[in-house]
């Protein structure tokens, strides 16, 4: 019988949450994370960290979770009924930044790790995750510079991980009924389960180191660049399609809220402030409109 031990993947996940948060800190320059540990009354917890109102992030949430049970509900066996009858555990960092500049793009990333045993079978497991990149104003270079950082973090496993996660995250990262992407995408992957645990843990370790280094890099650059209210109203606007998109579509919030988690953790991606517009397009040959004709859609930006 196979024993896969979650310790080393929480312990992994733990100190990712403070190399991350503590690398936030230092570019924000003024605002501090607060810490806030819970309880989940179905079994486990959380650390969930929330920096608001900084000098650079208006929001940035970066949390971690390691929820168990007994029985997952039927919405998560019902594409997956090995899992039925069957304890589980599920453990995972989860972060979402909404700058205040909208020169500097939304980003996201997140790793978790999912088990379920029953006694006298073997374990199912799988590794998760992905980061995704969301600008209001782009620059080419941001872009192609955050999927470089991607390939990088995929190479080392295998030359077919970045095109194939790339692709993936294309697909999840879209809003159907807006017919376009949230973003310039990234990588996202689920059920990886390939080679070993060892092999799956290492590339999603890989992913989870990776993202600080294709953000931070893109934040040092733009956080100086002026705006006025033409900018902020726009970034504003565009924030509601983030909104959409993880209250319609995301796993994970699905996932946390399904499994009763913690509303208030779960709900931190969301941004404080947003604005929704009736049938509006920005004007032709706009700033704006640079955003939906050269970025947004799946492009090989590396090619």
């Amino acid at each position: 019988m196979t024993e896969i031990s979650i310790a080393p993947v929480k312990d992994y996940l733990l100190d990712l949450q403070d190399r991350i948060c503590a690398i936030l800190e230092v570019e924000d320059g003024e605002g501090k994370f607060i810490e806030d540990n819970w309880e989940r009354s179905g079994g486990g917890g959380g650390r969930t960290r929330v920096l608001g109102d900084g000098g650079v992030f208006e929001q940035a949430g970066v949390n971690f979770s390691h929820v168990h049970g007994n029985n997952l509900p039927a919405s998560a066996t019902a594409q997956r009924p090995e899992l039925s009858g069957r304890s589980f555990q599920a453990t995972g960092v989860s972060l979402v930044i909404h700058p205040k500049n909208p020169y500097v793009p939304t980003s996201h990333a997140n790793v978790r790790f999912f088990i379920a045993e029953k006694e006298g079978a073997e374990p199912v497991w799988w590794f998760g995750g992905g980061f995704d990149l969301t600008p209001y104003y782009p620059f080419r270079e941001d872009v192609v510079h955050w999927h470089q950082v991607a390939r990088d973090a995929c190479s080392p496993f295998g030359l077919q991980y970045y095109p194939r996660f790339k692709q993936w995250a294309d697909e999840y990262f879209y809003l159907k009924h807006r017919d376009e992407t949230r973003g310039v995408g990234g990588l996202f992957f689920d059920d990886l389960n390939e080679e070993s645990f060892d092999h799956s843990f290492g590339l999603m370790k890989s992913v989870g180191d990776h993202y600080i280094e294709a953000y931070q890099p893109i934040v040092n650059q733009r956080k100086g660049i002026k705006y006025g209210e033409r900018e902020r109203d726009f970034q504003l606007y565009r924030r509601g399609r983030y909104v959409e998109f993880n209250l319609v579509y995301d796993r994970g919030t699905l996932f946390g809220l399904q499994t009763g988690g913690r509303t208030e953790s779960i709900l931190m991606s969301l941004p404080p402030l947003v604005k929704w517009r009736y049938q509006w397009s920005p004007e032709p040959g706009s700033p704006e409109e640079k955003l939906y004709t050269e970025f947004l859609g799946a492009r090989d930006w590396l090619s």
